[in-house]
C-alpha cells in the first residue's frame, strides 16, 4: 500500500490550487458525512454511534494535545493536534452524555427524541419569521424615514455609516497596507499576535488498517472547518457584507472559501483583530496579485482594538453584516450582546458562525445572544418589524458542544434547543428525494429560517471532518503529483 505524505507547505500549495468545482465537491462529500453522522445507523460508518471517543492530555508545560479518532466504516484515522494554552496538567476522556447534576438533562441521542421530532419542533418555532419592510432588497436597514422626519438622527444610523467613511478598502485603522505595507508594521503593540492555529498531523488508514496518508494538520484544520461553516452560508439569500473576527489561518480560509463560493454576491469584507500587525499581514496576503481571481473587486478593510473609533465602528459593522465569522480563541465575547438583541439589532436576520473558541471557559459570542435566540415567545402584534427567534442553535456535534462550547454551556442551552448541522443536511436530502410533496410543506418555514432568519452556528470540530476531507485531499494530491509517496510502506 503506497503512503502519501503531505507537508504543511505542500498542503497549502494544494489547497491554494483548488478551483470552485473542486471546493464544491469537497464540501458535498463532507456534507454527506455529517448527514450520516447525525442521522445514520451504526451500519453507516459515519454515524455518531460508530465514532471512537476522543482524549485530551495537558502536559506540565501547559501544552494541550487532543487525540481525535474517527471512522467512515471503510477508512480509519486519528488526528493529533497541540496548542499551548497554559492549562494545568491532566487527562480528559470524552464521556457519553453529560453530568446530570450540572446540566439537569441527558444529552445522549437516545434521550433526545427522533430527528423528525427535532425538525418538526424547529419548523413550528420558525413558522412566523418576519422579514418586513424595514429590510430592503440588499439586506441593509432602511433608516430614511427617521432621517427625514426628525431633526435628530439616531446613533445607530450614524454608526451604520461610519465604517464606510473611515475605513477605505485595503486599510487597517485608516492606514493603507496594500501599496506600502512595511510602513505600517509595528505601529501598534502586537497584542494577540501569536498564532493560535493548532499544530499536529492526521494519519489515514484504509479498510485493512494499512496507512495511506499522513498530512500536516496545520492548514487542514482551518480548511475543513471553513468547508463546514459555509454549508449554511451557501443557503443564505443575502451575503453582501461579511464581518470576520480574527486574522489567522481560520479567518483566511473562511474569507477565501466564502469568496470562491459566492464572491459575485459579496461586496464588502470587514476584518476585526486585536493585533494591528496581524490584520495588516492578512490584508497583504489577500491583495497578492495571484489572489485577484477569487478576490475580485470586493472591498476589504480592517480595524484593530487600538483604534480610537473602535467601539462605534464595531457596532456599525455588526449591524451592517449579513454574515459574521468569529475565528478567535477568545475568552470574552467579541462584541456586546445588545448589538444584536436590541430592536435595531433584530431588524434583519444574520448568519453568525463561531469556530474559534474550543473550551467551556471561552466564548466569542455573548451568551445573552444565544439565550435571546432560544427564548421563543407566543406571537403578538407589534409595530416594529424584526426577525423572529428560531428557538435553536446549530452545532456540528450535539454531545461535544454541550460539553465544550463556552457559548453553549455559559448560556445554559438545553439539548432540545440544539440542532446538528447534519440534521439540516438531512432535511435537504429528504426534500431532494421527495420532489414536490409533503416534505416541501413540512420544511417551508425551516428553509425560510435558513435562508433569511437569524442563524447561529457553533463548531467545536469533529475527527470525522478531518478523515473525510483528508482522504479527498490525498486523492487530489496523488493526481497532481503533490506530496511524497512511499510506494511500499
Amino acid at each position: 500500500m503506497p503512503l502519501t505524505i503531505i507537508s504543511q507547505t505542500q498542503l497549502r500549495q494544494l489547497l491554494l490550487s483548488l478551483n470552485r468545482d473542486e471546493v464544491v465537491e469537497l464540501q458535498q462529500n463532507l456534507s454527506e458525512a455529517l448527514r450520516e453522522y447525525s442521522t445514520g445507523s451504526q451500519e453507516q460508518g459515519c454515524s455518531a454511534t460508530y465514532q471512537p471517543r476522543r482524549t485530551a492530555i495537558t502536559r506540565s508545560n501547559g501544552c494541550t494535545t487532543i487525540f481525535m479518532p474517527a471512522t467512515t466504516g471503510t477508512t480509519l484515522g486519528i488526528k493529533m493536534i497541540s496548542l499551548q494554552d497554559g492549562a494545568g496538567p491532566g487527562c480528559v476522556i470524552e464521556r457519553e452524555g453529560l453530568d446530570q447534576a450540572k446540566s439537569g438533562s441527558v444529552s445522549s441521542r437516545s434521550h433526545r427524541g427522533s430527528v423528525r421530532d427535532s425538525v418538526a419542533s424547529l419548523s413550528s418555532d420558525t413558522s412566523e419569521l418576519s422579514l418586513g419592510s424595514s429590510v430592503d432588497d440588499d439586506g441593509s436597514i432602511d433608516t430614511s424615514a427617521t432621517t427625514t422626519t426628525t431633526t435628530t438622527t439616531t446613533s445607530s444610523t450614524k454608526e451604520d455609516s461610519i465604517a464606510d467613511v473611515v475605513l477605505p478598502s485595503g486599510c487597517v485603522n485608516q492606514k493603507r497596507v496594500v501599496d506600502s505595507p512595511s510602513a505600517t508594521l509595528g505601529a501598534w503593540p502586537g497584542a494577540g499576535a501569536r498564532d493560535t492555529t493548532p499544530r499536529g498531523s492526521i494519519t489515514l488508514l484504509d479498510a485493512e488498517s494499512l496507512p495511506f496518508g499522513l498530512i500536516n494538520a496545520y492548514e487542514l484544520t482551518a480548511f475543513r472547518t471553513a468547508l463546514a461553516s459555509l454549508m449554511l452560508f451557501n443557503k443564505r439569500k443575502k451575503v453582501k457584507t461579511l464581518l470576520v473576527f480574527g486574522a489567522g489561518t481560520q479567518a483566511y480560509w473562511h474569507i477565501r472559501l466564502a469568496l470562491i463560493l459566492r464572491g459575485d454576491e459579496i461586496r464588502r469584507v470587514y476584518i476585526v483583530n486585536r493585533s494591528f500587525e496581524r490584520a495588516a499581514e492578512l490584508l497583504r496576503d489577500i491583495y497578492l496579485p495571484e489572489n485577484t481571481a477569487w478576490r475580485r473587486d470586493v472591498k476589504f478593510s480592517a480595524v484593530s482594538t487600538d483604534f480610537g473609533e473602535y467601539s462605534r465602528i464595531l457596532k456599525a459593522q455588526v449591524r451592517k453584516a449579513d454574515a459574521i465569522f468569529c475565528c478567535t480563541p477568545s475568552t470574552n465575547p467579541l462584541f456586546p450582546a445588545d448589538h444584536l438583541t436590541s430592536r435595531e439589532g433584530r431588524q434583519k436576520g444574520r448568519y453568525i458562525c463561531a469556530v474559534g473558541s474550543y473550551k467551556s471557559t471561552m466564548a466569542e459570542i455573548h451568551p445573552d445572544i444565544l439565550r435571546d435566540e432560544v427564548t421563543v415567545t407566543p406571537p403578538h402584534r407589534h409595530f416594529h418589524k424584526h426577525t423572529k427567534r428560531s428557538g435553536v442553535v446549530v452545532v456540528d456535534s450535539l454531545d461535544a458542544s454541550l460539553r465544550e462550547a463556552g457559548e453553549i454551556t455559559q448560556a445554559e442551552i438545553k439539548p432540545h434547543q440544539v440542532v446538528e448541522l447534519g440534521e439540516l443536511m438531512m432535511v435537504r436530502h429528504a426534500t431532494q428525494n421527495a420532489g414536490e410533496g409533503a416534505h416541501l410543506d413540512d420544511t417551508k418555514s425551516l428553509r425560510e429560517w435558513i435562508e433569511r432568519g437569524n442563524l447561529i452556528y457553533k463548531s467545536v470540530g469533529l475527527g470525522l471532518m478531518d478523515l473525510v476531507t483528508g482522504g479527498d485531499l490525498v486523492r487530489l494530491a496523488r493526481a497532481r503529483g503533490v506530496g511524497t509517496t512511499v510506494e511500499d510502506f
